[in-house]
């Protein structure tokens, strides 16, 4: 497994959720490089997903690069966030950005903040991670 296969495998991105951040940039009236996804401790359930513009890129930062985008996973929420889909929605009454997150194990009812289990990280991942 080569170090880029192994770093997209942190977070898949779906189509929809690829468009909008394309936009966002495109829109974005700063000089943004890539986008930070995290978690913060917050909330009724006691975490919450945090992305962010980011407009310098940091040596020690995760970047996975997904099309022409660079997504940065901060090094606090990698086993938070591993095997994530980000997606986006849109609906009569809402639109946003969607985790989609096997390490979630639970939310509270208005949706802002979640529980999350740490993952396991896969052993050539890690490898990976550290090279």
């Amino acid at each position: 497994m080569n170090n880029l296969n192994a770093k997209q495998n942190l977070i898949k991105i779906t189509s929809e959720a690829l468009k909008r951040l394309k936009s966002l940039l495109n829109e974005s009236e700063e000089d943004v490089k890539a986008i930070k996804l995290g978690v913060k401790n917050g909330g009724c359930a006691g975490m919450a997903y945090t992305m962010d513009y980011v407009e310098k890129i940091s040596d020690s930062d995760e970047i996975v690069k997904i099309e022409d985008i660079n997504i940065i996973i901060d090094n606090s929420a990698i086993l938070f966030l591993l095997g994530t889909e980000l997606d986006y929605e849109e609906t009569k009454l809402n639109s946003g950005f969607v985790f989609n997150n096997p390490n979630q194990t639970d939310a509270c009812g208005c949706g802002e903040s979640v529980t999350l289990e740490q993952a396991e990280i896969p052993v050539e991942l890690q490898n990976e991670l550290n090279s």
